[in-house]
């Protein structure tokens, strides 16, 4: 009898072995699920470094928190990261090496308008689901099935600044803007909507990415008997152009895009960026937000993660990063698949999502998915960021 039970006893350990090893086969077989490869191009370095840097800190941040919590539907995600330091010819180069060599579901970026008119066909034709982190209303307009992008419309950010230079009884503005895609394609905005607000551009003028003096470009829009000054860049000369105006005694109001979202431009321009008036979206005023903005909580959020995490201030460019990220996730989960096609609907039919930018709702017909409201007028007060009053 004792030998008997030592062998039922026997097969019983054996029998809860089994099943604990098939348990763990389970979780293992479960834990190494494919990881999704998702590319990113941002310009971590070179000239536009004030965008790319804080987009490249965001996506990482992101990535390791969910994978951190389990991946997406299982999987981990797989982020790979390319630093086309803002040159179009690197950025092609990389998105053609992310669809073809990495396979990626999906690619977030580029930095730049410039950059992001550089793959916009080469992810529609490879089928590739592309965000944008650039603004330019040329990204989703006209209409790409793939592609689609998380920054306010520069449409929107002109308007905003004419709107505000209406309100304050200008009627004459000069423009200065750099001559990439995103500054030509501001000041096409302005020129087309400056009538509407019975506003006059006197002159326009572009310059060079690469100058470090604008006073001759200035000195053509002072001689213009100009009223206030539109600086439409995102490179340097955001902080370039105040300091070379104050130099001159060009005692004007001085108007930017949606792009001058980084603090750091203001500490580079130092005393000129005082008084510097611009719209963008709510994360640079999340703490004087009501608790009932529906945005508060996800850029307080954001906002503490990222500064704790990296020790500087946030920035809207790295918001469109989380906000682009953050998209193609829910879209996955939506989807309940990693299929490219499936993704891609579930991105076109995503309504009412809380993002940095604004309340996002995308349609087959709208591939930003904010409006107006998603920006608010700001002005420079002992160097930082107040919203206008």
């Amino acid at each position: 009898m004792k030998t008997k039970g030592r062998k039922t006893l026997a097969l019983c350990l054996a029998l809860i072995t089994a099943a604990a090893l098939l348990l763990v086969g389970c979780k293992k077989k479960e834990a190494e699920k494919e990881p999704i490869k998702i590319g990113a191009i941002f310009s971590v370095t070179g000239p536009v470094s004030f965008l790319g840097a804080p987009e490249g800190n965001t996506a990482e941040m992101l990535v390791e928190k969910f994978n951190a919590d389990g991946g997406v539907l299982g999987h981990p995600i797989e982020l790979i990261i390319k630093d086309d330091q803002a040159n179009p010819e690197k950025t092609l180069s990389f998105a053609k090496q992310l669809i073809e060599e990495e396979k990626v579901l999906a690619i977030v970026g580029p930095s730049g308008s410039g950059n992001t008119m550089a793959i916009k066909d080469v992810c529609e034709e490879n089928e590739t689901i592309l965000i944008s982190c650039a603004a330019a209303e040329e990204i989703v307009n006209p209409l790409a099935k793939w592609v689609f992008k998380t920054p306010q419309k520069d449409s929107f950010a002109a308007q905003w600044d004419l709107k505000t230079m209406q309100e304050m009884g200008i009627k004459r503005i000069g423009i200065v803007a750099g001559s990439t895609g995103f500054g030509n394609l501001g000041t096409e905005q302005l020129k087309k909507y400056a009538p509407d607000y019975g506003i006059e551009i006197a002159i326009a003028e572009s310059y060079s990415v690469g100058e470090a003096d604008f006073t001759g470009v200035l000195n053509k829009v002072k001689a213009a008997n100009v009223e206030a000054v539109v600086n439409w860049s995102v490179f340097p000369a955001q902080s370039i152009v105040p300091k070379n105006m104050a130099q001159m005694g060009f005692d004007v109001p001085l108007f930017c895009s949606h792009g001058f979202g980084n603090i750091r431009y203001v500490e580079t321009a130092g005393m000129a960026a005082e008084g510097i008036i611009f719209p963008c979206g709510k994360l640079l005023a999340a703490e004087e937000l009501p608790r009932s903005d529906k945005q508060k909580k996800v850029l307080m959020e954001y906002k503490e993660d990222y500064e704790s995490r990296f020790g500087e201030e946030v920035s809207t460019f790295g918001g469109h990063a989380y906000d682009a990220l953050m998209v193609l996730v829910e879209a996955i989960e939506k989807a309940k698949s990693v299929e490219k096609e499936k993704v891609r609907e579930a991105i076109e039919n995503l309504t009412g999502f809380v993002g940095t930018a604004g309340i996002f709702s995308f349609s087959p017909t709208e591939h930003n998915g904010l409006d107006m409201d998603s920006l608010v007028m700001y002005t420079v007060k002992d160097g930082k960021f107040v919203l206008l009053e």
